[in-house]
């Protein structure tokens, strides 16, 4: 195999702005099928389209299936496209629990299959930046981090996000963008407390939470809530010789959504963000590299042609859930939730 051909379901925002476009940018891969009750666009009027999802599927032309349906339906649809035979993308959160998490695991080492979880936001510029920066030694040895994914969103949506259904509200739509790159960052933590809470009028699920990871000495928040006009700090870390502050969103998203494409003049950059390092005499501004959205599909093909290691492995995409399911249940008990 040269060219993995490539089968979409989903054409909403995930599916239209997110995969459709970086699928579409992977010299590998081929965007051949999409399932979806809309008409595609002409970038991609090239693909097949399915009104069922299982059809698409049961194809026997496509290589590798891109789950980007509602959250309910990717265990499903996943554990449908590993029997068939397929390699398998699924958007975050992976699924709903951990029992679907390991289910789909097992089984995709069962047919020997690529398994992974569409994780873009490892590839923004700020947090590239930052890590790198985190990984040298920037500030220290670190002993305090903050994460936050902060909106003004007061009047609620009309979609599944808002409504009493397994995987809404914002720790499941949020939550695993700041806790995937705590992931990447350190790793699972021992244990976690979190407070999770409904706070705007009329809402029916979470649109706030605040969760505090223990790494013994280090301390990690992870942060969202909905009503936050005025953004502070994309991140901060405090270390023992300095503190660093990122302010301001990656662009890609919006990019995407206007029509940029990876590889065009301005790709990846974003005027928008700052990143400061301060020994608290002095400051020291670091201009953010570019961001990478395509790196995610690069490494998808390259594990699938070249063998090379999993762009999320089944233990990162594992933890994660962990860290939902831990959280949840701390909010309602009210304590501390190891993570075994």
């Amino acid at each position: 195999m040269s060219e993995i051909k490539v089968g979409l379901i989903g054409f909403g925002l995930a599916g239209s702005v997110f995969h459709a476009p970086l699928i579409a940018a992977e010299p590998r891969f081929e965007l051949a099928a999409v399932a979806t009750s809309r008409d595609l666009p002409a970038e991609f009027a090239a693909a097949r389209t399915y009104t069922d999802p299982m059809e698409l599927i049961g194809d026997p032309a496509i290589d590798l299936v891109v789950v980007a349906s509602p959250n309910t339906s990717h265990a499903p649809l996943a554990r449908a496209a590993l029997m068939a035979g397929k390699h398998v993308v699924v958007d975050k959160p992976f699924t709903i629990d951990t029992r679907e998490a390991q289910e789909l695991i097992d089984l995709a080492k069962l047919k020997n299959r690529h398994l992974s979880v569409f994780q873009n936001r490892r590839w923004d510029g700020n947090f590239i930046t930052v890590r790198e920066l985190l990984d040298e030694g920037a500030v220290g040895e670190l002993r305090y981090c903050e994460i936050h994914y902060d909106r003004f969103r007061p009047a609620l949506k009309v979609d599944w996000r808002e409504t009493v259904t397994p995987g809404a509200g914002v720790l499941y739509n949020l939550g695993p963008h700041v806790l995937d790159q705590a992931i990447c960052l350190f790793g699972k933590p021992k244990s976690l407390f979190a407070d999770i809470a409904v706070q705007r009028d009329g809402a029916a699920v979470a649109d706030y939470f605040h969760i505090v990871l223990d790494y013994e000495r280090l301390r990690v928040v992870v942060h969202a809530s909905t009503l936050v006009a005025k953004p502070g700090p994309r991140l901060v870390a405090h270390g023992t010789t300095g503190s660093l502050y990122q302010y301001g969103m990656d662009q890609q998203e919006p990019q995407l959504a206007a029509g940029l494409r990876p590889g065009e003049p301005g790709w990846g950059e974003a005027e928008e963000v700052s990143i400061t390092i301060s020994d608290g005499e002095t400051d020291r501004s670091i201009a953010p590299k570019p961001g990478a959205y395509e790196c995610f599909y690069g490494g998808v093909a390259a594990a699938i042609l070249d063998g090379a290691p999993s762009p999320v492995t089944h233990e990162e995409a594992y933890t994660l859930m962990a860290m939902l399911e831990a959280a949840r249940r701390s909010a309602v008990e009210g304590r501390k939730v190891a993570l075994v």
